[in-house]
Parts: C-alpha cells; sequence; structure tokens
C-alpha cells in the first residue's frame, strides 16, 4: 500500500509541472526542421568530398546536405563539417527514421567520446530495437556528463519501452533534481510515462 502510494505520487507530481522548454535533441520543443538532408539528398548518386565526384550506391541512401559547396555528401564522408552541423544531421536523419544514415555521420564526429556523441547513439541503438547496447552508451554519457538530461530522458524513455515505469520515474526525477524541470527533456520523458509513447527526436 505504502509503495503504491509513493510510486503515484512520484508519478502525479512531476505530471502536473509545465511542459515549456528546450527540445530533447535540440533548442525548443520543435520537431527536427526539415532541410535539404531529409528534402533532397536521399539519392543513389551522393558527393564524395575526398575523390571529388560523384558516386553510386546500388540503392538510395540519405545524404547530408553541404550548404557551401551546395551538394549532399555521402553519410559516411561528412567528417569536413562542423560538429553542430552534424548534429542536425544526426537529429534530422534519427527523427526522419533514417538510423543507419545517423549512425554513419555518428562515425564522422571528431569526439567519439563525448557525452552528446554517446547520447545520439544510444538513441540510434533503442530506436533499432537494441536496448541493452542503447543503455550502455546512456550509461557511458553519463559517466562523462552526470548532468545530460538527454540522455537521462532517452534513457528513461528506453526503459519504459522495456516495461520498467520504476526506472524511468527513476531518471524523471533526475532530470528535475538536476536543474532540469521545465525543459523539453524532462517533458517528453514525463509525457511518455503518462502516454507509453516514446519521442523520434
Amino acid at each position: 500500500m505504502l509503495r503504491t502510494l509513493i510510486l503515484t505520487t512520484a508519478i502525479a507530481l512531476p505530471l502536473a509541472l509545465p511542459t515549456t522548454g528546450f527540445a530533447a535533441g535540440g533548442g525548443s520543443d520543435a520537431k527536427p526542421k526539415k532541410t535539404e538532408t531529409t528534402q533532397n539528398c536521399l539519392q543513389a548518386r551522393q558527393w564524395d568530398p575526398e575523390t571529388k565526384k560523384y558516386v553510386r550506391f546500388s540503392e538510395p541512401v540519405n545524404g547530408v546536405w553541404d550548404a557551401d559547396i551546395k551538394k549532399c555528401v555521402r553519410p559516411d564522408k561528412t567528417s569536413h563539417l562542423d560538429s553542430d552541423t552534424l548534429y542536425k544531421a544526426v537529429r534530422e536523419l534519427a527523427y526522419a527514421g533514417r538510423y543507419n544514415e545517423a549512425i554513419q555521420v555518428l562515425d564522422q564526429m571528431p569526439e567519439q567520446l563525448d557525452d552528446r556523441v554517446l547520447t545520439y547513439r544510444g538513441f540510434t541503438a533503442r530506436k533499432l530495437g537494441n536496448l541493452e547496447q542503447a543503455n550502455l552508451y546512456y550509461e557511458q554519457a553519463l559517466t562523462v556528463n552526470p548532468d545530460n538530461i538527454l540522455a537521462r530522458s532517452y534513457m528513461g524513455q528506453g526503459k519504459l519501452a522495456a516495461g520498467d515505469k520504476v526506472a524511468a520515474m527513476t531518471q524523471l526525477r533526475e532530470i528535475q533534481e538536476r536543474g532540469g524541470a521545465g525543459t523539453w527533456a524532462e517533458a517528453s520523458l514525463r509525457d511518455a510515462i503518462q502516454t507509453g509513447s516514446t519521442y523520434n527526436y
């Protein structure tokens, strides 16, 4: 009885808090903005910046738009782009369900042990159905930066998808205690706990 009361209180209190704030994967609660990356770069023909010519794949792949050269660059050859451009591309590709291309872009990131890279690796692993690997990435991200509320939000959503509501609530409380109350990281996890539906951005 007492455990039920504690769990009910733990769920009800955060669900009553405001939901305005920041997107789990970005600076607002908006879905990733569609750019040329997902609007025009799903093609069999992609630019290779190393050979400086187009290459043809056997089937379409989702390249990343390079605004400087105005071309779709193959996802495994994007290391010349700055980190913020790559993060935006990863988020946009993941939202479009192009997880393998998102992983290829992550492979091009200069700092593989950066907590943001590890967080997005966890996200793509979870969306591809590998919850165990996703949790390893989230744990690594949190070892690097225990205040990474995005990793905590995604980890909580993964725990919820695995049927562990208590672990999801634990991550929600951690987000709140680490200054994340009112952010999209908190709101998306709180909404997932309430509805049972997780986010793909």
